[in-house]
């Protein structure tokens, strides 16, 4: 039996994976309403695919449950958050979960740690949790990194499709927590140690943010000098060496606008390229702002109430807004005593998260003279017509071109 620990965006897909594989599977978190849902039939998110995988697993047995359950195999999937001060990784909720682990584990049994952490977070949290009970790792308990792959709207088949990675002290224990994955995996297992695959899930993440950024600074300096950063992009682009992504409006999520504070964190002097890349991504909201500020300047638009945000989540057709540009954008808002002025609406966010938020296409275009597109849902890409003649600052370049439509 397996007991995968926290069933959050991670964790959830994992253990409903392993369980439609025939693999005997229990869920743990400590949230009382969460469980109390997923044992009534119903899902915590939506995902593509993720309610048929959860009526395979059920169907196989899955169990959820606020309790640890004795046994030889645990994932812990819980977050990772970061101090915003010193940009270190809070390990708090690992270490709680592994200790929560070892007070009902067997003898000889492998804890996975899943969730991304900074290179030597194992060595410099788990495993002194660990030895402080008395306990020798690699005989009483044996450790494990799986760090994750997936990305949200694609979770279920990015499961089953991508590369793993598996970090053990142990090659033997390594190629055991690699059949584990195995039973649903059918994208290379590499096998390495500990720390080498906490640094290449971190390193992963990192690359895409200093590139993301690369583009946002490009559109920085473009727009300071009247120049097309699409057109310029486009061009560029037909090098065949040269992939320059798309600029957009801030970079969200857990994985890519967390992971690289974790390398400067803990290298402070080092990570100077990664700490600019995650300055300029931070800084993409406040100019979007600046953006719409001159925007509504040029089209005489003088009432902020008449601006609507359109776009909560962090990326197109999902309903997670960690860490999502348009909440720091939002929060922004509020330090500058705009707080609330601004409508803003979400097809996929149906709960309350930000100061006058509507829940229907027709209440968020009522007597709006301007809409800030910060996400590309389907529902509005490629389809202006949408918004009719009003003025569109176009984030993401999902809009087409014309000339009520605005680009960043």
């Amino acid at each position: 039996m397996v007991n995968v620990i926290g069933l959050g965006y991670i964790g959830l897909p994992t253990a409903l994976m392993l369980a439609a594989h025939g693999v005997e599977v229990v869920g743990t978190d400590y949230n009382e309403e969460l469980v109390e849902t997923l044992n009534a039939g119903r899902t915590t998110f939506k995902e593509d695919g993720l309610d048929s995988l959860f009526a395979r697993a059920v169907e196989a047995g899955i169990r959820f449950t606020t309790e640890y359950q004795p046994c030889d195999a645990y994932i812990v999937s819980v977050p990772t958050p970061y101090d915003r001060e010193s940009k270190k990784i809070d390990a708090g909720y690992v270490v709680a979960a592994v200790e929560s682990v070892l007070d009902v584990a067997r003898s000889g049994a492998v804890v996975v740690v899943e969730s991304t952490v900074s290179p030597g977070t194992i060595d410099r949290f788990v495993r002194p949790a660990v030895e402080a009970r008395g306990l020798v790792c690699g005989r009483d308990v044996h450790l494990a990194h799986a760090p994750e792959r997936i990305i949200p709207g694609n979770m279920v088949r990015e499961l089953m499709s991508n590369d793993r990675t598996v970090g053990a002290d142990d090659p033997a224990v390594g190629q055991k927590v690699a059949s584990l994955y195995a039973s649903f995996c059918q994208g290379e297992i590499t096998v390495t140690d500990i720390r080498t695959a906490e640094m290449t899930k971190v390193v992963e993440n990192t690359f895409r943010d200093v590139n993301i950024a690369f583009a946002n600074e490009l559109a920085k300096i473009c727009r300071s000098d009247g120049m097309d950063v699409r057109e310029i992009i486009r061009i560029a682009n037909k090098h065949p060496r040269v992939n320059i992504l798309s600029p957009g409006p801030g970079v969200g999520g857990h994985c890519i606008s967390v992971d690289p504070w974790f390398l400067v964190g803990d290298y402070p002097e080092l990570a100077r390229l990664i700490r600019n890349a995650r300055e300029t991504n931070d800084s993409m909201p406040d100019f979007v702002l600046s953006r719409a500020a001159d925007i509504m300047a040029e089209c005489g638009i003088a009432d902020v109430s008449k601006v609507g945000i359109y776009g909560l989540t962090y990326k197109e057709d999902v309903d997670d807004v960690r860490e999502s540009p348009t909440l720091q954008m939002l929060d922004s808002m509020r330090r500058h005593l705009a707080a609330g002025a601004c409508r803003v609406y979400d097809p996929w966010v149906e709960r309350d998260v930000a100061p006058n938020q509507v829940h229907s296409m027709d209440e968020f275009l009522d007597g709006l003279e301007m809409a800030i597109v910060m996400v590309g849902h389907s529902q509005v890409k490629g389809k202006p017509e949408l918004f009719g003649d009003r003025v569109l600052l176009d984030t993401r370049d999902v809009m087409g071109s014309g000339g009520n439509v605005y680009k960043l």
